[in-house]
This record gives C-alpha cells, structure tokens and sequence, in this order.
C-alpha cells in the first residue's frame, strides 16, 4: 500500500472511531438522563458536522466558510444537547432565534480567518444578526408583555429611522477612507 493510501486509512480508522466513541457517550448520556434518544442524536449529529467542517477548514481546503459551518454547527448542537439532556430547560420550539445569534457569531471567525482581523464587511452584519436574534428572543420567550405583531404595528417607524442612521453611518465611514 503507498504512504498516501496508509494516511487516509489511518485518518478514517481515526475518525470512525472517534465518531463511534463519541454517539456511545452521546446516547449514554441520554439513557441516563432519561432522554429522547432522537433529540440526543440529532444534537451529536450537528456536533459532528461541526467537526468535520473543522477539519475541512483546516486540513483541507482552508476555506473560510467552513469555519462559519463549523461554528453555526458546534453551537447549535451543543445547545440542542444541553437541551435535550434538561441542563438548558428552555423548549427549542420557543428558542428558534437562537439560530440568528448563533448564525451572528459563526460570522466572526470567518471574518478573522479571511482578512486576518475583524473587518466591518463581516462585523456590521454579524452584530445585525445577533441583535435580530436577540429582539425576536425578548418576543420568543415572552419577556414583553405584547406580541411581536403589536410592536411592529405601534413602531413601525422606527424601521425607516433606523435604516436610515444605518445608511448615514455607512456614508461617513466610507468617507473617511477617500
């Protein structure tokens, strides 16, 4: 067998195994809990998509969007296991715009890893989604006394007023750079 065939044998025997090794604690720690076996694969699955996006991210192709994958994955599946084995006692049906704040913050180390440092191309819309995120989590999880539907009907305004500053901060600090 060449050297070549030996090194990718030897990676999978790797990976299958720390695949297998990790499902076996993964359903352990469901069975012990008293869990939803599904619940705890679906999590262990995203966990293990995380992690061979991270190793496509750094062996392979060094791609900066397979650190976003890797990051997006590895949170939501960790949370999505938390979940299931009862230490979060949030339910995922109300905990949806966690997938924004989690989207938010995988865009930061695609951004380092692209330019080498946080740029403003990837640091604007991150915060945007981790602040949309956050807003449909106040009206998620019914920390406000209205709905969503009410606050948008009463401050719709707001919409046109925000886009705008946004659009005169844009303007001005693109023209420090001229």
């Amino acid at each position: 067998m060449s050297t070549l065939k030996r090194k990718f044998a030897a990676r999978l025997v790797f990976f299958s195994g720390f695949f297998i090794m990790i499902l076996g604690i993964s359903f352990l720690l469901g069975v012990l809990e008293g869990t939803s076996r599904i619940s705890v694969f679906f999590a262990f699955l995203l966990v293990v998509s995380g992690a061979v996006f991270a190793f496509f991210a750094v062996k392979l192709n060094k791609r900066p969007v397979y650190l976003f994958f890797t990051s997006l994955f590895m949170m939501t599946g960790l949370f999505l296991f938390l979940s299931a084995l009862g230490v979060i006692d949030l339910p995922v049906v109300r905990a949806w715009p966690l997938l924004s704040v989690f989207s938010g913050l995988a865009l930061l180390p695609m951004g380092w890893r692209r330019y080498g440092a946080l740029r403003k191309t990837y640091l604007v819309p991150s915060c945007a989604f981790v602040a949309l995120g956050c807003i449909f989590l106040v009206f998620s999880l019914r920390i406000v006394p209205f709905s969503f539907h009410q606050f948008i009907s009463t401050w719709w305004p707001a919409i046109f007023l925000f886009g705008g500053l946004t659009l005169v901060l844009i303007s001005l600090g693109s023209r420090r750079g001229e």
